[in-house]
């Protein structure tokens, strides 16, 4: 038998820092050519977007087409099928009573001489969401972007999402575009739309803040334009780790990296555990698993290139590595997942038990699955309401609170040498 494509590598070995370089230097040479496409789009608009949809998604739409009619909208919905329509409510119900219940509230306190200070929440008013599209449908995106949208009380959210070959986009999508709260929606994909989003074209308005995932050119595009609007995260390719120990199912685990392995050639799914067994077990339940899977290619290549069954010395160090690669998905499949929770430090969204596979995040939950990647759970949050909102500080003092705080801001002032600073509070002559 040959090797296995889910290779088993040691804990802190040649091969695991082999594997961890290779991680950390994946770099894509987009950025001069998404900074033409933003330019381009910048200057000519609508034009623009025609040109590059023709070239890249093969379509020729004019500006009269780009957007998606409110009949189209609702003829989607009456197409798809009723036990999509279900799938759909079922999960727009449970990610609705989540991003509810996080919602921030708006605060004030008040000191003893009557002054207040608080902060006041208030939704954005545009919102852009990218929804990756194509060769393949991503309704559950929809849901994950819209509704934090939605629940903030953001007042118009716009969806950009690439047509296919017909020039259409796929009714499921659309079908979660109308149970989603979105206003308008464009078919437009790539960098290209990222840039009409934020600089606004004849047809499609600019937006606040851009959010959700795309593909390389799309993650470089969001970066470029942060500063001119706001984004949620450069996300990268999905990823998955998972935490096992001896007496978990391997075909679980198999099942669970392969879920993960079938996005894209570039995901990443790693095993860690000290059984040893496992990971070859794992690694065989693979091999059984993939030669039946429709997207068996992808997933083999994304295995064979950025998979690995890491053996540690304990679970210690299973979790430490886990820290240490700050994956979108950790899956705790351990007898007593909630006891190690507290060790787990960084990481996009947390499965705990053999039960909880990360399908479930996906669409069922509630929890948005638009996360951090890359390692970026180290510093970044999964999208959520708060990310549609924005923070105003409230202050309003009283003759005696300006007292008490008199002698405090205007040595302060001095020292910095705003003399007009101390003055401001002097002339008031508390």
């Amino acid at each position: 038998m040959g090797e296995q494509i889910l290779r088993v590598i040691r804990a802190g070995s040649a091969a695991w820092a082999e594997f961890m370089a290779a991680r950390a230097g994946e770099q894509q040479q987009l950025e001069q050519e998404v900074k033409e496409v933003l330019g381009s789009v910048a200057v000519r608009g609508d034009a623009a977007l025609r040109e590059y949809t023709r070239r890249w998604d093969g379509v020729d739409m004019p500006p009269d087409k780009i957007e998606v009619c409110r009949e189209e909208i609702e003829a989607a919905y009456r197409e798809v099928a009723p036990s999509f329509k279900q799938a759909l409510l079922a999960c727009r119900d449970n990610i609705q009573a989540f991003h509810q219940r996080s919602r921030p509230n708006s605060w004030f306190a008040t000191g003893t001489a009557g002054e207040i200070a608080g902060q006041v929440y208030l939704p954005l008013a545009r919102v852009g969401i990218y929804i990756p599209g194509g060769r393949a449908a991503y309704p559950s995106s929809v849901l994950m972007t819209a509704l934090p949208a939605m629940v903030a009380g953001v007042e118009e959210i716009i969806m950009v999402t690439p047509p296919g070959p017909d020039g259409r986009v796929d009714p499921h999508v659309l079908a979660a575009a109308a149970l989603a709260g979105v206003n308008k929606v464009y078919r437009v994909g790539g960098a290209q739309a990222i840039a009409a989003l934020a600089f606004g074209t004849a047809t499609i308005p600019k937006v606040d803040k851009i959010v959700g995932p795309g593909n390389a050119y799309v993650a470089t595009a969001k970066r470029l334009v942060y500063g001119r609007v706001d984004i949620d995260m450069v996300a990268g390719p999905s990823e998955v780790v998972v935490v096992a120990d001896g007496g978990v199912r391997p075909e679980w685990v198999a099942a669970d990296l392969l879920a993960q392995a079938e996005h894209d050639p570039l995901a990443r799914a790693v095993l860690l555990t000290p059984a040893v067994e496992l990971a070859y077990q794992v690694g065989r339940e693979v091999e059984a698993q993939l030669a039946t899977l429709p997207k068996a290619g992808i997933a083999g290549e994304a295995l064979a290139k950025n998979g690995a069954a890491v053996t540690t010395r304990d679970l210690e160090e299973a979790l430490a590595l886990a820290n240490e690669l700050a994956p979108e998905h950790l899956e705790l499949m351990l007898a007593e997942p909630w006891a190690w929770l507290a060790r787990v430090r960084n990481a996009g969204a947390v499965f705990l038990g053999g039960y909880t596979p990360e399908p479930v995040g996906d669409y069922h939950a509630g929890p948005s699955h638009v996360l951090p990647t890359g390692g970026t759970a180290r510093f970044f949050s999964p999208l959520g309401v708060e990310d549609f909102l924005k923070r105003t500080s409230l202050i309003a003092y009283t003759p005696e609170g300006l007292a008490r705080a008199a002698p405090s801001i205007v040595t302060m002032a001095r020292v910095e040498g705003l003399e007009a600073h101390a003055r401001a509070v002097e002339i008031r002559g508390v």
